[in-house]
């Protein structure tokens, strides 16, 4: 199952001004060399709304370049995380402000297909985080509104959430299964002290896409392991649900800048936990 890992953009370069994820803008085509000397082929792409449009992703130019790079390396960018999203809600928004976020949104869309990234993950959390139901309604009616783009375009959005179990499993009801999902982001539930197996049993058969990462509870990113995720608990949960998705690893920095060498060891353990439940 090691083809159905990958990997956040960014975690193999170096870090940027003290940030766990941010877009590496001085070493993005750097990463698909070191990706393929450790022997991991996808990619999650990572998007910030400061200078969107000067990203790779958002440019002819540079996506000539992410897809000479992909060939040459055999690293695939599977999916986007648009931390833009949390960043600069558009759900939170009104008037001319949230019509410009809205027209982000469609560009990005057509960016992704451009490149054939086939799935978007939309951040529900900090600043993201849907707080009122007016805010969640509007959500829900703009993505809507813009379904028939998504089919076009061949995409799917997956949602990385703070709600409980039973009210994430309730807005999720609110949008059709072919177009929209979950992210179940291993960390954040650890964070939250949420039960993994019933999370699942509210909405595991809506999970499109996995991060892998550790948090105690109530704290930041740690090395794998080292918090309180119950990663057997997770992937024996994914096997009972038969997820056929991808696991990405959005996992905690070296300190020691050693990117590479310890994105191949979270490579090695997370494929063992994949191995152990495999359906």
């Amino acid at each position: 199952m090691i083809e159905k890992i990958g990997f956040m953009q960014g975690r193999l370069s170096p870090i940027v001004n003290g940030k766990i994820q941010s877009f590496p803008w001085n070493h993005w085509q750097d990463e698909f060399k070191e990706a393929h000397r450790i022997g991991i082929h996808k990619m999650e792409w990572t998007l910030d709304q400061e200078n969107l449009y000067d990203n790779p992703l958002m440019t002819k130019t540079g996506r000539e370049v992410i897809k000479r790079q992909s060939s040459k390396y055999n690293v695939e960018v599977v999916s986007l995380t648009g931390d833009c999203f949390m960043q600069v809600p558009f759900w939170k928004a009104t008037g001319s402000i949230e019509a410009a976020l809205i027209e982000d949104f469609r560009a990005i869309m057509k960016a992704c297909s451009t490149l054939n990234i086939k799935m978007i993950v939309i951040p529900l959390v900090d600043n993201g985080s849907l707080v009122s139901q007016i805010q969640e309604d509007k959500l829900v009616e703009i993505l809507l509104k813009e379904s028939q783009s998504l089919v076009d375009l061949g995409l799917r959005i997956a949602f990385e959430s703070d709600f409980t179990a039973v009210n994430l499993q309730r807005f999720i009801k609110r949008l059709p299964r072919e177009l929209f999902g979950i992210n179940y982001d291993i960390g954040n539930s650890a964070s939250l002290g949420f039960n993994v197996t019933n999370e699942f049993l509210h909405y595991g058969d809506r999970v499109i896409n996995v991060h892998i990462k550790d948090r105690p509870v109530g704290g930041t990113t740690v090395p794998l392991g080292l918090g309180n995720a119950d990663f057997e608990t997770v992937f024996k949960n994914l096997s009972l649900y038969e997820y056929q998705g991808n696991y990405i690893l959005q996992t905690a920095r070296d300190s020691g800048g050693y990117h590479g060498e310890v994105i191949r060891d979270y490579l090695k353990m997370t494929n063992e936990w994949i191995s152990l439940y495999e359906f």
